[in-house]
């Protein structure tokens, strides 16, 4: 019997409570791996799909957009979708969809966690514990800055910023926004203050950093900006990894401009500016903000929805335009 099944292409093995929904549902071109496709492997399999879950380390240009005449739908396995040539796949009429809010907590959650580690030293702590060097309690050891009460510094105010900015409350710390598209003020709380990017970055304490990767925020922490942040703060960043100068970065921890830093996403990921690993005051860690099961399993049915939607000749529910 002819399977009649639409035929779905996976670049990357998902959680098995989406692959059984996909397998019910689709062909698969092949089976996917956990590894990421090699540029070939992935032009080859989108040729031969009606539709694609992608993830933001697969690269899709032009000339794979053009190549793939038979696609329509990308569903990127992300909120962001830098990794997609939009201006082509508008031309061509492919549809690209993301996963906005279903990843909001839990990438808020991570940022709150690298926070904690960066000023508290944690994995220093761990490191000092499991190394056997731990000979017991000492009045200056390890010694990290205090948290609760200082003020926090949030570049970028959308879901995610804002739910960085309501787990503050417990903490007691002020807000301070940047934003070049301030969200209408009647939905933010009146404590939370607008500054520009300078002002912001002279008073925080912290620094998270929530915007989506574009032109115009690649490298929007460089040199300059970074010495304009106190010698005790620190800067976080779970969005994207271009937005941060990596070697100005390098440079403002090895003269003190800044005290630390909390990092999950990286320039050139997976590769590591060489420095980062042999600085203490860094925290590393490979890209996990929405790695919970919960957010993973609900990316994945997103994606399944907004591929749903196109195939049935909707309007998909999540399309980036």
């Amino acid at each position: 019997m002819t399977d009649t099944r639409p035929t779905l292409y996976l670049s990357r093995l998902l959680p098995d409570p989406v692959m059984v929904m996909v397998r019910e549902r689709f062909q698969l071109v092949q089976e996917p791996l956990d590894a990421l496709p090699a540029p070939s492997a992935l032009r080859e399999g989108l040729c031969q799909a009606d539709a694609a879950i992608v993830t933001l380390g697969d690269r899709i240009d032009a000339e794979t957009i053009h190549a793939a005449t038979r696609l329509k739908i990308l569903a990127n396995y992300a909120v962001g979708y830098n990794n997609i040539n939009l201006a082509a796949a508008r031309q061509r009429g492919l549809i690209v969809t993301n996963t906005p809010d279903v990843l909001t907590d839990a990438t808020a959650d991570m940022t709150w966690a690298l926070l904690l580690a960066t000023a508290r030293r944690i994995v220093e702590g761990d490191v000092l514990v499991r190394s056997g060097r731990w000979t017991g309690w000492s009045p200056t050891q390890l010694l990290g800055a205090e948290v609760s009460g200082k003020t926090l510094g949030i570049i970028g105010m959308g879901r995610i910023g804002q739910a960085v900015a309501q787990r503050a409350v417990g903490f007691r710390m002020p807000v301070r926004y940047h934003t070049s598209h301030p969200p209408a003020t009647s939905t933010l709380p009146c404590e939370w203050e607008f500054r520009s990017l300078r002002d912001l970055l002279g008073e925080a304490d912290i620094v998270t950093i929530h915007v989506p990767l574009s032109p115009s925020t690649h490298h929007l922490i460089g040199a300059r900006e970074l010495a304009w942040m106190r010698p005790t703060a620190f800067v976080i960043n779970t969005a994207r990894g271009p937005i941060v100068d990596e070697g100005a970065l390098v440079d403002a921890l090895k003269t003190g401009t800044i005290a630390g830093a909390g990092l999950d996403v990286y320039e050139q990921e997976p590769a590591l500016h060489p420095a980062l690993a042999q600085l203490k005051q860094v925290v590393l860690l490979p890209h996990l903000g929405s790695a919970t099961v919960h957010a993973r399993v609900q990316m994945g049915l997103v994606c399944l929805e907004n591929i749903q939607a196109v195939l049935d000749r909707r309007p998909a529910p999540n399309h980036v335009h």
